[in-house]
């Protein structure tokens, strides 16, 4: 079992596929015309970090009507609400502040990697996340 799309509403389909595949790195892995359940013409708009084709992926989906438009940017009411990992946590830091991402204090070390919240083109809070370090062997405690 797996999650296979999570939607993130967006205010224009073309400046989010933008963003997620040129500043994060993410493949555009569907585009395709669809209806709207009243039958109005919307896009069916899939990316996914690159690589594996089983993994997670975002649908971008634009927003319609009021109450969707007032969610842009506040899906998780202000949290960090997606976790970005990465394998070299400083070229990717590095790049997307050279894209202007956004980013939310300065990266710091945890126990589970290098961490800092930036947020999305919508502006979503993220975590974007270098590996986790090895755990250290410590003396043997028999």
């Amino acid at each position: 079992m797996n999650i296979d799309l999570v939607t993130v509403i967006v205010k224009d389909y073309d400046e989010a596929i933008s963003f997620y595949t040129d500043v994060l790195g993410f493949e555009l892995t569907e585009d395709s015309p669809s209806l709207t359940n009243d039958g109005r013409p919307k896009r069916w708009v899939v990316v996914r970090p690159p690589g594996d084709g089983s993994a997670s992926g975002l649908l971008l989906a634009r927003a319609d009507g009021d109450d969707q438009v007032a969610a842009i940017g506040r899906q998780f009411a202000g949290r960090v609400g997606l976790f970005l990992r990465v394998d070299d946590f400083d070229e990717s830091y590095e790049r997307m502040k050279r894209c202007g991402v956004e980013f939310v204090g300065e990266p710091r070390d945890e126990s589970y990697g290098s961490v800092v919240v930036f947020r999305d083109i919508a502006g979503n809070s993220w975590d974007l996340l270098g590996p986790t370090p090895p755990t250290e062997a410590g003396p043997d405690r028999a």
